[in-house]
């Protein structure tokens, strides 16, 4: 449906002051404190984990040597879809010189429309992560306490009771990543990078990470978090996870969370010649998803 001057009546008419409803402030590209972003030239992308070899055996005197087999764990498909939005113009609307306050006006609608749904989708892939949501080339959902391993075994990246932010919690899931083992069940050497909260647990971040003592006790211990370097990157707020309680922990396991970009972002305007409209659209394609769960670790909080 084209934006006709019935729609626009006010703008047509002497005495409007000011135009408002379009210009709020909006939150900048959040995603790229989560994600690892890379291009892509086909309709989708694969990545697929490995298993290494075992711990080595002792060889007796005498004895043959042991041999191991290498093997695929599981594959990761990363498939895009294409986000577009547009609007028209009608050759009435342009002809009574709507056209170069409506073009440069909705033109930014466009803009922020699609920042705000790149955002959204971004987050979903947190907000889904638990119980319920998609399953990833393990075949669980991103956290879970059974990822499982070519040996047998089982990595777990969220506490096995969920918990709430605070600094058992968020010493719990330090200790626990540094468990986690490849698909042999050797330790591999992971650590927490980043904390990542919603708007609700800005000051409980700030709290558990920025205070040199220990928060909420009458004792006077060190903040051990803060003291041993736990957390690097200290934390960043996401407005658009939906859960006032969930928290997460990037890692520095490789190949974790990704967005893989087929067509950025393109502007593009034209003319119908049957209703002499002005037509303009924004697309581009991309996903959002997740390789190696141990790339990130979460919890949906006690509530």
């Amino acid at each position: 449906m084209a934006i006709s001057r019935a729609q626009l009546l006010k703008e047509l008419l002497p005495g409007l002051n000011a135009l408002f409803g379009l210009e709020y402030a909006r939150y900048g590209e959040q995603h790229k404190e989560i994600y690892e972003t890379e291009t892509s030239e086909r309709s989708f992308e694969e990545e697929t984990k490995l298993s290494g070899f075992s711990a080595a055996p002792v060889k007796n005197e005498g004895a043959a040597i042991a041999y191991d087999n290498a093997q695929e764990a599981f594959t990761a498909r990363y498939t895009h879809e294409t986000i577009a939005l547009g609007f028209s113009i009608t050759e009435e609307a342009i002809e009574d010189n709507l056209y170069d306050s409506l073009s440069s006006r909705y033109t930014k609608a466009l803009a922020r429309g699609m920042a705000y749904t790149k955002q959204v989708k971004a987050a979903a892939i947190l907000n889904t992560g638990f119980t319920g949501g998609p399953t990833y080339g393990d075949g669980v959902t991103l956290f879970s306490t059974a990822h499982p391993l070519v040996s047998g075994g089982v990595n777990s990246n969220r506490p096995a009771t969920a918990a709430d932010l605070n600094e058992t919690s968020l010493e719990n899931a330090v200790i626990q990543i540094a468990a986690w083992t490849d698909e042999r069940g050797l330790l591999i050497a992971a650590k927490p990078k980043k904390l990542i909260v919603p708007p609700a647990l800005q000051f409980v971040a700030t709290r558990l990470l920025e205070t040199e003592l220990r928060v909420g006790t009458a004792d006077n211990d060190i903040n051990a978090i803060k003291n041993n370097g736990s957390i690097p990157g200290g934390y960043t707020i996401n407005n658009f996870l939906t859960d006032t309680n969930a928290w997460f922990l990037l890692t520095d396991v490789p190949n974790g969370l990704k967005h893989f970009v087929r067509s950025p972002l393109a502007n593009s305007m034209d003319g119908d010649f049957d209703t002499g409209n002005v037509r303009y659209k924004s697309r581009e394609r991309y996903s959002f998803g997740a390789s190696d769960p141990l790339g990130i670790f979460g919890s949906s909080g006690s509530a």
